[in-house]
């Protein structure tokens, strides 16, 4: 999609549907609640919105007199939101894992998931017990990478987007969760498994040890 397109979407009244429909796929009617405009102005920007690939009918909800549609963004709207320079990103995995072995591709991507982590962390600091930490890290996703994550504790401590920043790639190379995985891993201080969905549309999932000894 052209820059032009790019900065109608975030600066309009169009950005503020993306945002609720970043989270998951909402009605007209409920869109229309959440931002307190008419019925009638929010179907006329889904259908200019439909029109232009920025979102699509993702199923019907049940209504007392009808169905109502129910809308989600495209895949291409969820990447042109991304902050990742997917295309170059995408080209330099691929060469990665056509010259070089299994083993030393997860390791090269875990590595990059370290440091990046270390960069981006590096004016802020985190302590306090795992599940702080670990907000700590949906935090700096959500600011430095266009994730859309957050901290589930229901018997578990979990890290779960509702898209994925990275998904153009996960899907193809599913090794690029394991970067994201050490990246998660350097901030909490603590175990990290990748739990992440890479079927249909990908969603982030990290599931962090809770065990682990606080940071002073």
């Amino acid at each position: 999609m052209p820059e032009m397109l790019r900065r109608q979407l975030l600066d309009t009244s169009r950005g503020r549907i993306v945002t609720l429909l970043r989270r998951r796929g909402r009605t007209a009617d409920d869109i229309a609640a959440k931002l307190g405009l008419t019925r009638s102005a929010v179907r006329v920007q889904i259908a200019a919105m439909e029109r232009d690939g920025l979102v699509k009918k993702a199923g019907k909800r049940a209504g007392k007199t009808r169905p109502f549609h129910v809308f989600e963004l495209t895949p291409e709207t969820e990447q042109l939101l991304s902050t990742a320079y997917l295309p170059l990103l995408t080209h330099l995995v691929d060469t990665f894992a056509a010259a070089l072995p299994a083993g030393d591709l997860e390791l090269l991507l875990r590595r990059t998931g370290k440091e990046l982590a270390q960069d981006i962390s590096r004016e802020t600091r985190i302590s306090g017990a795992v599940r702080a930490r670990a907000g700590a890290a949906s935090l700096l996703m959500n600011e430095h990478l266009g994730a859309l994550t957050r901290v589930e504790s229901n018997g578990k401590c979990v890290i779960r987007g509702a898209g994925c920043p990275l998904a153009a790639l996960t899907g193809k190379h599913p090794g690029v969760c394991l970067a994201m995985e050490s990246f998660v891993a350097e901030i909490v201080g603590a175990p990290v498994r990748e739990c992440c969905e890479r079927n249909g549309r990908p969603r982030c999932c990290f599931e962090v040890e809770t065990r682990a000894v606080p940071r002073p």
